[in-house]
């Protein structure tokens, strides 16, 4: 091969840019650019983040309804548990997508680690949702205040 190897993407072919490619003359803009494969994976990542921070908010505030309700409800302890670590599970989902966005997806030394990564990430993010299916099928109701009584 007389082509250095930072002309060949992941699969082998040649970057579009690169001297001995058929089309580098191509536009670097528009709708016939070619995808930049770790700007995706840090947008795909950015937007796992955002979900992650939006599920978090949700579950600490149906910690919070919980803990209101107090020890007298019938399934406090189970879903005391069960939110603590769909919390603790989502902290270490968003660490790890940090350590997703900063490695490099160009370079080969790096593919087994950020495919496993990638696969720890996806299933974390499996558990969770099985976790919060059983913290929905619990119920978090707030504490219904009887309006009757207080008058």
């Amino acid at each position: 091969m007389d082509s250095v190897p930072e002309d060949f993407e992941l699969n082998g072919e040649l970057h579009p840019g690169s001297l001995d490619s058929p089309d580098a003359r191509q536009p670097r803009r528009g709708p016939n650019r070619p995808i930049n494969m770790n700007h995706y994976a840090n947008k795909k990542s950015a937007a796992e983040s955002m979900l992650d921070i939006a599920l978090l908010m949700a579950n600490a505030s149906q910690l919070k309804a919980v803990v209101e309700q107090g020890p007298s409800f019938a399934f406090f302890f189970p879903l005391v548990v069960l939110i603590s670590i769909s919390l603790l599970l989502q902290i270490c989902v968003g660490v790890l997508l940090i350590f997703l966005v900063k490695y490099d997806l160009n370079n080969p030394a790096k593919h087994a680690k950020l495919d496993f990564l990638n696969n720890l990430a996806t299933g974390l993010v499996f558990v969770i949702v099985v976790i919060n299916i059983f913290i929905t099928a619990f119920g978090v109701q707030k504490p219904v205040v009887d309006v009757a009584s207080q008058q």
